[in-house]
């Protein structure tokens, strides 16, 4: 099956930033990562996602990509008219320039000994809704690659060297001449005798076998910062995979996922709550307590205060992630109608009926619905 687009994939265009590529990224791999959406291609959409941010963040490869797609030059296109020329096909352009003009027009080929970033990582952490409020420290364990103890990160034995590759002499290529029908061209292509890294080892680390790196489980101590909201996510500077050949660690990315809370809903940094009172208590006007995340604070109910009505506690929400204030908390009033009342309460409540000028049901009389239909008999 052939592979889709790369800006496709990230949803963004051929003009796209550094950081929007980013931004992409990080928004699409959050929604698939399998340990979070449990979905049946969840894995390979994530797989997808990551094969595209790797190719489009790298400066190189996306050049690469923008020139000929997913297909790569050094594979060969069968010759001409059908004739394969030793079964090696072409190289790219910069080498056919290289081979006629004596190098110049060439593109810049990576150092396979240069310093390289790790990876990024990303961790899954669950937080109790007050926990997002107000914040934690807590420490979580991952599991990552590091350096060998043994070797030190270089997968030689301990008292042997690493040798420079004697075939690409250390440069991780090697060049590959082909007679052609436009003249003789030289093919760059991996070394295979030291896999690209110009480096050979002739005597393995027994611990890590020559890769310089082991899996291990890592403690990191992270402080949540106060007012987190689900879906956020913190990144912890220098924590995610090792850099090779002494280059910077990769960082590792924190998504937090927030539990709901019985009696409070959150909206960014304001909370609502439903404050239950009695038909008298919004009749007459009263005082109330009510919780808050903050503690219990008295709210004044003045009468008449209809169900529905929405009074405001000023400071009493979240605290800005950023710093920017605090949220407040709106408290949505309900008014209670008892189900079951008493002889008397009912004879006060058809006064009290009379009294407005209403007229009160009388409770051996038909329901409402009884009252309806006959209306529409005309009886």
């Amino acid at each position: 099956m052939s592979k889709r687009d790369f800006y496709e994939v990230l949803g963004v265009s051929k003009s796209a930033s550094k950081d929007e590529i980013k931004k992409a990224y990080r928004k699409l791999s959050k929604q698939y990562h399998p340990d979070i959406n449990k979905e049946a291609d969840a894995a390979d959409k994530f797989k997808e996602i990551k094969e595209a941010y790797e190719v489009l963040s790298d400066e190189q490869k996306k050049a690469h990509y923008d020139q000929f797609g997913h297909t790569d030059p050094n594979q060969g296109f069968g010759g001409f008219g059908g004739q394969d020329f030793g079964g090696g096909g072409f190289g790219g352009f910069e080498d056919i320039f290289s081979t006629f003009f004596g190098g110049g027009g060439g593109g810049r080929r990576r150092d396979p000994n240069a310093p390289r970033q790790g990876s990024d990582l990303q961790y899954t952490m669950t937080l109790s809704f007050e926990e997002a409020v107000f914040g934690k420290e807590t420490e979580i364990e991952i599991p990552r690659e590091e350096n060998c103890d043994t070797c030190h990160g270089t997968g030689a034995k301990p008292g042997t060297k690493v040798e420079t590759c004697s075939h690409c002499h250390g440069t991780g290529q090697l060049n590959v001449e082909q007679n052609t029908p436009i003249g003789r061209i030289v093919n760059r292509r991996t070394c295979h005798h030291c896999q690209g890294t110009g480096k050979i080892i002739p005597n393995k680390c027994s611990t890590c076998h020559g890769a310089g790196k082991v899996q291990k489980r890592k403690k990191i101590s992270v402080k949540v910062p106060a007012g987190i909201d689900d879906g956020q996510q913190l990144r912890v500077s220098g924590q995610g995979e090792p850099g090779a050949n002494g280059g910077p660690a990769g960082d590792l990315y924190v998504v937090f996922n927030v539990r709901g809370h019985e009696f409070f809903e959150r909206d960014g940094d304001d909370i609502y709550c439903e404050m239950p009172i009695t038909f008298t208590q919004a009749a007459l006007g009263d005082e109330i307590e009510v919780p808050t995340l903050h503690g219990k604070v008295k709210l004044k109910v003045p009468a008449g205060t209809q169900t529905g009505t929405r009074f405001r506690l000023k400071g009493k929400g979240v605290s800005n992630v950023r710093g920017y204030g605090q949220g407040d908390q709106h408290v949505v009033i309900l008014i209670v109608t008892p189900k079951k009342l008493t002889d008397k309460q009912k004879q006060l409540l058809r006064e009290f009926s009379e009294i407005s000028g209403q007229s009160a049901p009388d409770e051996h009389e038909d329901g409402f619905f009884s009252k309806v239909k006959r209306a529409f008999k005309g009886e």
